[in-house]
């Protein structure tokens, strides 16, 4: 778990990247796929599916972060949370990792790579909805595991070194602007692949899957890294905004030549076959 400012306009900034950065789990970017295709007749409806599920998601979070927040006075969090919250975290992005790479390795040429989660198995015949309501219900379904509940916790803990609970709803809210981003673009990148060329979306989908399996890998492996070396710890502290936005335009830029590197392919698969 990362460890927060106290300066209010760092702190509401580094949340925001944390929203941002938590967009982009495997397990998020599989279920709103799985949601996305399942609705593709309805076009509309489509589009939304990564705004609706990380609303969901959200309002669990500021929910859990107000909660904490009135709390807090009689409550303090154990020793062990920490380390508890930070080696499932690892644990889980090691697996999705490993999942995902193996997804693009075993996914033959020419095929769409499928993102993998884990949650989203659990939750099974629940993606299958075509509900608005119900597709927010999935999202704040999968705001109820440790890592999400845990960070929403350290949210409103740290706010009340600057005020009430009003502070810890403020910060629940800016991670989950900072994640309806994420979610929301991925949603109508989804919806606008489905209409696209196969050719397209088997290229781009294939190197969304490399980038967000070895961020996975080595989010995880520097996460162990920081466990153990006290001197990558310390070097760490400090920087988790500027490393949260490092990751944000790796996988931006990785999108964008996905999208140039297909460009050629569609066009090629465009053209009548007579020329």
């Amino acid at each position: 778990m990362e460890t927060l400012p106290h300066d209010w306009l760092p702190l509401l900034g580094l949340v925001f990247v944390l929203g941002i950065k938590h967009g982009f789990d495997p397990d998020h970017l599989a279920t709103i796929d799985g949601l996305t295709r399942f609705n593709a007749a309805d076009r509309r409806l489509a589009r939304l599916c990564g705004f609706l599920f990380s609303l969901g998601h959200g309002v669990v979070v500021m929910a859990v972060a107000v909660s904490v927040g009135l709390l807090a006075a009689q409550w303090h969090a154990p020793e062990w949370l920490e380390d508890t919250g930070a080696w499932i975290s690892i644990v889980f992005l090691l697996l999705l990792g490993a999942l995902n790479l193996s997804a693009v390795l075993s996914t033959a040429p020419g095929q769409v790579v499928q993102p993998v989660g884990l949650k989203g198995r659990l939750l099974g015949r629940l993606q299958h909805t075509r509900h608005p309501a119900l597709i927010a219900l999935v999202g704040a379904l999968f705001a109820l595991s440790f890592d999400t509940l845990s960070q929403a916790a350290l949210f409103s803990l740290t706010a009340r070194g600057i005020g009430g609970w009003q502070y810890a709803l403020l910060l629940g809210f800016t991670f989950m602007v900072g994640m309806m981003l994420t979610d929301g673009v991925n949603g109508l990148w989804i919806s606008r692949l489905i209409r696209r060329s196969d050719q397209l979306a088997c290229i781009v989908s294939r190197t969304m899957g490399l980038v967000v399996a070895s961020l996975s890998l080595l989010v995880a492996g520097f996460g162990i890294a920081k466990y153990f070396s006290p001197a990558i710890d310390a070097w760490s502290d400090g920087k988790e905004t500027a490393l949260g936005f490092m990751l944000i335009a790796v996988v931006a830029l990785s999108f964008l030549f996905a999208v140039r590197l297909a460009r050629p392919a569609y066009a090629t698969a465009s053209l009548p076959e007579n020329i």
